[in-house]
């Protein structure tokens, strides 16, 4: 086996593990907003339940698509690009600022000016 050989099985595992792990994180911030309720998207002013169910819907079609032509290549650089970037990016912005506001409006707690009362 000659380096180069080597090294394409190398990208080709790394490119591998971070389609996986994109389409994971895209997976779960879909399936998250889907089971939120609308009224709380507005209630702490994080745009609407379609808008992030659009947003995060995209992703994860762009993440499945990405993860298969990467399984069907046979290996190498993904041809999505600048589109995969995109997609992982608003799945993470969805999971670390929008998630956890509507996750504790979602629970019903009164909450005060200085947190739960």
């Amino acid at each position: 086996m000659d380096g180069r050989m080597l090294i394409f099985f190398v990208e080709s595992g790394i490119y591998l593990v971070l389609a996986v792990v994109a389409f994971a994180l895209e997976a779960w911030a879909f399936f998250d907003c889907l089971r939120h309720k609308a009224n709380a998207f507005e209630a702490v002013s994080k745009r609407t339940k379609t808008f992030w169910l659009a947003l995060t819907g995209g992703a994860f079609a762009v993440g499945l698509f990405s993860l298969l032509s990467q399984l069907g290549s046979g290996g190498g650089a993904s041809s999505l690009g600048i589109f995969g970037l995109a997609a992982v990016t608003a799945a993470s912005v969805y999971l670390a600022d929008v998630r956890p506001a509507v996750k504790d409006a979602g629970r019903g707690r009164n909450m005060g000016p200085y947190g739960p009362w």
